[in-house]
């Protein structure tokens, strides 16, 4: 991995203790059941470990519960790899993707292959991902594409807006471009190593630090121990750090548009889940999700709580 060249700076993110006891009592318990069109059914929904795919499985979970299902929770599975292995071994029925992962990361396409139009992309990965027995279905406007970002101050100082400013930044005083990434975007084709090679310029390993996600968001506004970080387009950190997001002026990153992905079996058993998250896939947008992941990273509020009010001010839970 690119990043193991160094000794990184690991920092542990600290979960809130309302969102911690909240989760330790819901994770890998069976809950719901009752009416409706799901009832009688059985569904196990997974996620990845970051917050925005938290409340995605928290919304997922509540809905099919409301239709009638029992659902055993899941989510908060570490990294791409493992939940997509969860899924393929049937571990776990389904989980919220993004189409550029899927095209990308899972499937290994290259990230200059990727239509640049989101229903071409969605597409596309699930007409190679039918293959592997995977269905995409319930696809969402929301875009949680990768970007660099930076304070306003930093952004100001070093004149630096776009991906191509901070390539020629690199290249003329490295020191100033220090970078804080999560360990998965600094070893996948479409993060670090692809904007190297796009933006042509090459980081020294002493000017990467590895950090835990959700702390890079707070580490960029006192530019300690890096001027410049990755973040998630929809991360509600953004606004509340006063962050400047670079402009990717040479398009490097495909869309990230989520979409729900299933076991092809369970689809076929259970028709009526696309039934279910259609309607939660046609309200989710880039905004609301940063409304909903800054209720969490922000305001501290639990994961379950955000997914369910959000469930009910737009009138997809009864």
């Amino acid at each position: 991995m690119r990043y193991s060249r160094k000794s990184p700076r690991l920092i542990a993110l600290t979960a809130l203790a309302a969102g911690l006891s909240l989760t330790a009592a819901a994770c890998g318990g069976d809950s719901g059941g009752g009416s409706g069109d799901l009832a009688g059914t059985s569904l196990t929904v997974g996620s990845k470990e970051f917050t925005e795919q938290k409340i995605l499985g928290q919304i997922a979970i509540l809905a099919l519960e409301d239709a009638g299902a029992t659902v055993k929770d899941e989510t908060g599975i570490t990294g791409t790899p493992n939940v997509r292995k969860a899924l393929e071994s049937g571990e776990i029925d389904m989980y919220w993707e993004y189409t550029g992962t899927g095209f990308i990361e899972i499937l290994g396409n290259t990230t200059g292959d990727a239509p640049t139009d989101p229903q071409e992309l969605f597409d596309a990965v699930a007409k190679q991902d039918a293959k592997n027995g995977v269905k995409w279905i319930a696809k969402s406007s929301a875009n949680d594409t990768y970007a660099f970002a930076t304070s306003k101050a930093t952004s100001d100082e070093l004149g630096v807006t776009t991906l191509s400013d901070y390539a020629e930044l690199v290249n003329s005083d490295p020191e100033s471009a220090s970078l804080c990434a999560a360990a998965e975007f600094l070893d996948r084709s479409d993060g670090f190593p692809g904007v190297e090679k796009t933006y042509g310029f090459k980081l020294p390993d002493d000017q990467i630090t590895e950090l835990d996600l959700e702390i890079i968001y707070t580490a960029l506004p006192k530019a300690d121990p890096c001027n410049f970080g990755e973040v998630f387009e929809s991360a509600g950190q953004i606004p509340a750090n006063d962050l400047v997001v670079l402009e990717d002026d040479k398009q490097f990153f495909p869309g990230y548009e989520v979409a729900m992905t299933v076991d092809d079996k369970v689809l076929k058993d259970t028709p009526a889940l696309e039934d279910v998250l259609k309607p939660i896939a046609d309200k989710l947008t880039t905004e609301e999700l940063q409304k909903m992941n800054a209720q969490v990273d922000v305001d501290g509020l639990p994961e379950e709580g955000v997914a369910k009010k959000w469930l009910e001010d737009n009138g997809l839970i009864g």
